[in-house]
């Protein structure tokens, strides 16, 4: 175990400052090779102290919620690119305030609100998400392609033209995705939209570049752009990734609590949660990576399940396999636990908590607790 991390308190999220400084890096030096806009999806990452290192690479983000939206414009300092699955009365304007552009998931969204925008007396470019159906991800969790997708307008909605006052299009198919992956997606978008690619000043294409993974090639991703760029001349191009940014660049720590047997199944017990801390493990699922342990088997090694502290029975992961035997007290270090995680058990998206009241017997109703952006915004002081 790294020297540093002896005094850190048990359950942690551990971000690497240095780690994260080579991921902006290598992402900069594919926005300037390819002639791009990356910009980081707060729903990803919200670590606002750490916003003043993405301020000097020149990093702006982009928004899916007023609180992302608000967030981003306040420690970032520009305006967002915003994209959400519905705007309602209450934070159209909200969202008017803190964008530069807007992106709207549906035709009757765009037409209730973007005359608007046309009236608004500033500047706001306004796109369509697009769906072009293809199919990059297998988890229907992470899937916005998948069959009666509410995602994205599919092509036979559009007809020959596109709206007056649309400016740019978006698309985000991809999860944690390969350059190949975004080269089968482009030729679905030019084969279902290439009537409206040489009608918009911008393409949006979306998160879920993993550029910064070992095996990823950012070199097909810089040719693959600039070949599309070349055939579309008036085009901005735009990613918006979330997990690169912050890919392997921290942990979580927690400590053994107990170690339980039933069944000849031994369960070592920490003090942190799948469901309450890394809830992604049971949601797509996966199994994440502990430090100096395998996940599968090796000789002369001792098995065990992790099985978290709440008192859900579906909350552990197994098995993994350790080169000494675990006993109350020691480290267990979950790598990769910074992107994803950290927002999930804050406000997910920027999306608030319901409000909690009581409708008492009286008749009375009773707000107990409603939450705001100080909420948000001070969860992660």
């Amino acid at each position: 175990m790294n020297h540093h991390y002896k005094n850190i308190p048990s359950p942690c999220y551990v971000l690497e400052e240095a780690l994260l400084r080579r991921n902006l890096s290598l992402i900069k030096h594919v926005s300037e090779c390819a002639g791009i806009e990356i910009i980081l999806a707060l729903k990803a990452f919200a670590l606002w102290k750490t916003f003043p290192i993405f301020k000097a690479y020149n990093f702006r983000s982009t928004a899916s919620s007023v609180h992302e939206a608000r967030l981003a414009f306040e420690e970032i300092g520009f305006p967002v690119h915003t994209c959400s699955p519905a705007y309602t009365e209450e934070n159209f304007p909200v969202f008017m305030a803190y964008s530069s552009h807007i992106t709207f998931n549906s035709l009757s969204q765009f037409h209730r609100f973007y005359p608007r925008i046309a009236n608004c007396g500033r500047q706001i470019s306004c796109g369509l998400r697009i769906n072009p159906e293809y199919q990059a991800v297998s988890t229907d969790l992470y899937n916005p392609c998948m069959p009666g997708s509410r995602l994205g307008i599919t092509s036979d909605k559009l007809g020959e033209s596109l709206p007056d006052g649309v400016e740019g299009l978006h698309f985000h198919t991809l999860c944690e995705s390969t350059a190949q992956d975004l080269e089968k997606t482009l030729s679905e978008v030019e084969k279902r939209f290439g009537r409206f690619l040489k009608q918009v000043k911008w393409l949006n294409m979306g998160g879920g570049h993993l550029m910064t993974r070992k095996d990823y090639d950012t070199v097909q991703l810089i040719s693959l752009i600039k070949s599309f760029q070349s055939r579309y001349t008036n085009l901005k191009i735009i990613l918006e990734p979330g997990s690169a940014f912050t890919w392997e660049t921290g942990c979580l720590l927690t400590t053994v609590v107990d170690i339980v047997e039933n069944n000849g199944i031994k369960t070592a017990i920490i003090d942190a949660s799948f469901s309450c801390h890394m809830p992604d493990c049971l949601e797509m699922p996966y199994k994440p990576v502990i430090r100096g342990a395998e996940n599968t088997f090796c000789k002369e090694s001792f098995k065990y399940r992790i099985g978290g502290c709440s008192c859900l029975s579906g909350d552990f992961i197994g098995d993994w396999f350790f080169h000494k035997q675990l006993k109350p007290g020691d480290k267990i270090i979950f790598e990769d636990m910074i992107h994803y995680t950290t927002v999930k058990t804050t406000m997910f998206n920027g999306i608030p908590h319901p409000s909690i009241a009581i409708l008492r017997t009286n008749g009375v109703f009773e707000v107990i607790r409603s939450f705001a952006y100080g909420d948000y915004k001070h969860r992660m002081d």
